[in-house]
C-alpha cells in the first residue's frame, strides 16, 4: 500500500504562501526518508527542492521538520515515521523558507560567526611541535565536537521562536567547545560575551535542541557547562547569574539571607535584576499584573516538603566546593 507524503511547497518568488501537495509512494524495504524524496523528485515531480549531499549523517544538509520536528532525512527511516499511513514533510523552522524544503540558513550562520568559533592560541606563545591534549581535556569538549551544523537545534529552539537575537544551541555549544579547550586563551572573554543579553542564560530549558540533535552534541548539557564555566570565572553580573545565587541563597539558606530550605519568590526576582532602581521598577508592571490577579507570592517564604534534607543537600555541596 502507498504511503501519503505530505510535502510543503513553496517559491518565494512566486507563492504568497506555502501549500501542501500529496505525494503517494510505495516505501522500498530498508529506504530512508530521504531515499523517499528522491524517488519523488525523479519519479513523480523534478521540481521539488530539498538539499543533500553525504547521505550519511555527516553534513548535516538533509535536515528538515518531519511530522512537526527536526530530523536528518537520511538518518531517518521512512517506516519509522509514517502515522496513520502518511508523513508530513516541512522545512526546517525559525528562517525563511527559500523553495520548498530549503530554507535560509544566513541567521545560523551569522549567530555562529559571532563566537569565533575557531581555536584562539596566546600569541605571545612560540609553539615547537604540536600541543596535544590529555584524554580529560579532550572529554570535556568531545561531545560538542561532535556537532554537524544541521541546525535541528535552532529550528526547533522555543526561545529563538521570541527572541531572534537568541544565539541558539548550536552556537553555544560550540561556544562551550572553545571556552572549555585546554589550548584556547580567549576563555574569559568568550564567557563575558556569552553571559551577556541573548546568551547562555536566556535558554529557557525546554530541552528540544537536545531531542532533536541527531549526534551526541546535547547542546542543553553543553549549555549547562556554559554556566557553570561562568559562575566559576566571576561573570555573575547579569539576571540569570544572579537568579542562581538568589536561588541558592534563598533556599540554601546563604550569607543569612532566606530561611535554608524555604524558597524566598519575593526575594527572588529583586535578586536577579540587580539592587538597583532601574531594576526594581522593570518588576513593578508585572509585579502590578500579579497583584491584580492574586497570583503574587505570600511575603512569609511558604515551607518546603523535606526541608532537612534540602539543607543538608546544600550543606554538602559547599563543602565540596571548599574542597
Amino acid at each position: 500500500m502507498a504511503t501519503k507524503f505530505i510535502v510543503s511547497r513553496y517559491n518565494s518568488e512566486t507563492d504568497a504562501k506555502p501549500y501542501f501537495q500529496d505525494f503517494f509512494l510505495d516505501i522500498p524495504k530498508g529506504a530512508t526518508l530521504l531515499d523517499c524524496l528522491n524517488l519523488i523528485k525523479w519519479q513523480q515531480d523534478g521540481t521539488l527542492t530539498f538539499r543533500m549531499s553525504c547521505r550519511s549523517a555527516i553534513c548535516g544538509s538533509c535536515a528538515m521538520r518531519v511530522n512537526g520536528h527536526a530530523r536528518l532525512a537520511c538518518k531517518t527511516q521512512a517506516v519509522d515515521v509514517v502515522m496513520d499511513g502518511a508523513v508530513k514533510i516541512e522545512p526546517l523552522g525559525n528562517m525563511k523558507t527559500i523553495k520548498d524544503l530549503a530554507v535560509d540558513l544566513e541567521p545560523f550562520w551569522a549567530s555562529l560567526e559571532k563566537i569565533k568559533p575557531w581555536l584562539q592560541p596566546d600569541e605571545g606563545e612560540h609553539y615547537e611541535k604540536e600541543r596535544l591534549q590529555s584524554h580529560d581535556d579532550q572529554m570535556k569538549i568531545d561531545h560538542a565536537s561532535t556537532c554537524i551544523l544541521c541546525a535541528s537545534c535552532f529550528s526547533d529552539c522555543n526561545a529563538l521562536e521570541v527572541d531572534s537575537k537568541f544565539l541558539g544551541p548550536a552556537t553555544l555549544a560550540k561556544g562551550q567547545r572553545f571556552v572549555y579547550d585546554t589550548r584556547d586563551a580567549e576563555t574569559e572573554s568568550r564567557l563575558d560575551y556569552l553571559s551577556r543579553l541573548h546568551g547562555m542564560w536566556d535558554c529557557t530549558h525546554c530541552a528540544e535542541c537536545s531531542t532533536r540533535c541527531p549526534t551526541d552534541a546535547k547542546p542543553l548539557d553543553r549549555i549547562k557547562e556554559l554556566r557553570t564555566a561562568a559562575m566559576v570565572h566571576g561573570f555573575t553580573n547579569n539576571n540569570g547569574a544572579r537568579h542562581v545565587l538568589g536561588f541558592r541563597e534563598s533556599v540554601g539558606g546563604f550569607k543569612g539571607i532566606g530561611g535554608g530550605g524555604l524558597l524566598n519568590e519575593n526575594y527572588l526576582p529583586v535578586r536577579s535584576v540587580g539592587f538597583n532602581l532601574d531594576g526594581i521598577f522593570s518588576l513593578i508592571p508585572v509585579g502590578f499584573r500579579m497583584f491584580i490577579r492574586r497570583k503574587n507570592p505570600s511575603l512569609i517564604p511558604h515551607m518546603i516538603e523535606k526541608i532537612g534534607e534540602v539543607r543538608k543537600m546544600f550543606r554538602r555541596f559547599d563543602e565540596y566546593r571548599k574542597e
